[in-house]
């Protein structure tokens, strides 16, 4: 059985996007951003991510994952939710949840704060 996605993976898959930086803005509690906007809270063993555009839309994760992921506290209204890792969500789509993240977000920030793709 292949080794599941641990914190690291998670933090290195996060900050290898274009543009991504690692910042602290709370005591202890690593994000990752992309221009100023957070698009992934980074926890040991979990990861906060934009699920979607409304709380309908990442309910539909809560459904289908209803022990590995759950609302976010007071930004889950949002569509923010927390994702387990080693849980029942796949690596795979934790991975596709983190890409869609940061592309919502990204298409959110001004042009000029948008990163360039790599080539």
């Amino acid at each position: 059985m292949p080794e599941r996605l641990t914190g690291d993976d998670l933090r290195e898959y996060c900050l290898g996007k274009a543009g991504a930086w690692p910042d602290e803005p709370w005591d202890g509690d690593t994000v990752a951003k992309v221009g100023d906007k957070i698009f992934a809270f980074l926890g040991g063993s979990s990861v906060g991510l934009k699920c979607g555009a409304n709380r309908d839309e990442a309910d539909e994760l809560v459904a289908t994952y209803p022990e590995d992921v759950g609302k976010m506290a007071y930004i889950g209204r949002a569509g923010w939710n927390t994702v387990q890792l080693g849980g029942a969500v796949p690596d795979d789509e934790i991975r596709e949840l983190i890409d869609t993240s940061y592309e919502t977000v990204v298409a959110k920030l001004p042009k000029r704060q948008r990163p360039t793709p790599a080539e």
